[in-house]
């Protein structure tokens, strides 16, 4: 498996839930790892994106604050720590790899690698 995401669940407004993705050695240290959302009926959307040397993070705007994306290097691990969460943060959470850099710009077209999704919801 070259991504594996988890840590998805059912939690209320308010409360904080971190989701991973495990990555294969190679990818881990050679490609930025981002992760991506989906809510039913809604465009797949950039979540939160880091570099293989995690010296270039990005967000999406709107996120800024609440999320934060890191890196586990021992573990090969990409985490994505979610606070505050709102009902209209449930979604199924992907992650992605690609050797390019990775940013709130870039289309989730062509991508190199999808890991399976992770859900999230969100009750109010």
């Amino acid at each position: 498996v070259q991504l594996q995401a988890s840590g998805g669940g059912s939690v209320h407004a308010g409360d904080s839930l971190r989701v991973s993705c495990l990555a294969s050695e190679r990818i881990f240290s050679r490609y930025a790892i981002a992760w991506f959302r989906q809510a039913p009926g809604k465009q797949r959307e950039f979540v939160a994106s880091i570099s293989w040397s995690a010296t270039r993070i990005n967000y999406q705007d709107s996120l800024k604050g609440r999320f934060t994306i890191s890196r586990d290097n021992a573990i090969n691990t990409v985490h994505l720590q979610m606070n505050s969460l709102k009902p209209e943060d449930a979604a199924v959470y992907h992650c992605a790899a690609d050797r390019a850099p990775i940013d709130s710009g870039r289309s989730y077209y062509g991508l190199e690698y999808w890991g399976q999704g992770t859900l999230v919801t969100v009750s109010s």
